[in-house]
């Protein structure tokens, strides 16, 4: 009889451990979804191409931006970043018509040939915009270059680029 009773309870001890163990776990916190789907949540603009292997990339979030840019061929690299304010962040995605995103065209890559491939990405939680050489829509491309000039008016003097676009 000891013997079963032993059982039972190395069985009840086991179960108890188990559901003691599996109800200890921390529980996923999920990031909070905004409540506009269509609110933009990033921005990128990117440079990248030419017979050096030139780059020049540009993330924007609403606390922060950040730049990228060098040569591959001189295997030169420079990073900066720096927070963002919530005016600035304010100021940049009041260019954009989410509406409209969809109207604008992207055109074939100029990368084989040695050129430059312009490249925006504009995230909102429903969808994600990508645009490669945008600038030959003439007719949809203006709150493109005004975003980038703006995103341009952020960046210190040094990392400024003229767009001759």
């Amino acid at each position: 009889m000891s013997a079963v009773r032993n059982l039972v309870l190395r069985i009840l001890f086991s179960m108890f451990l188990l559901l003691t163990f599996f109800s200890c776990s921390q529980k996923e916190k999920k990031a909070p979804v905004p409540q506009n789907p269509n609110e933009i949540t990033f921005i990128s603009v990117s440079n990248i191409g030419g017979i050096l292997g030139d780059y020049r990339i540009i993330k924007v979030t609403k606390d922060s931006i950040s730049l990228e840019k060098g040569t591959t061929a001189k295997k030169t690299h420079q990073y900066w970043s720096s927070s963002m304010h919530a005016n600035k962040w304010k100021h940049l995605v009041s260019s954009l018509d989410i509406r409209t995103l969809n109207s604008i065209k992207s055109s074939p890559s100029a990368q084989s040939v040695d050129g430059v491939d312009e490249t925006f990405q504009i995230r909102t939680p429903k969808k994600a915009h990508v645009y490669v050489n945008a600038y030959q829509d003439t007719i949809h491309y203006s709150q493109l270059q005004t975003l980038k000039n703006r995103i341009e008016e952020i960046l210190p003097k040094e990392y400024q680029q003229a767009y001759a676009r």
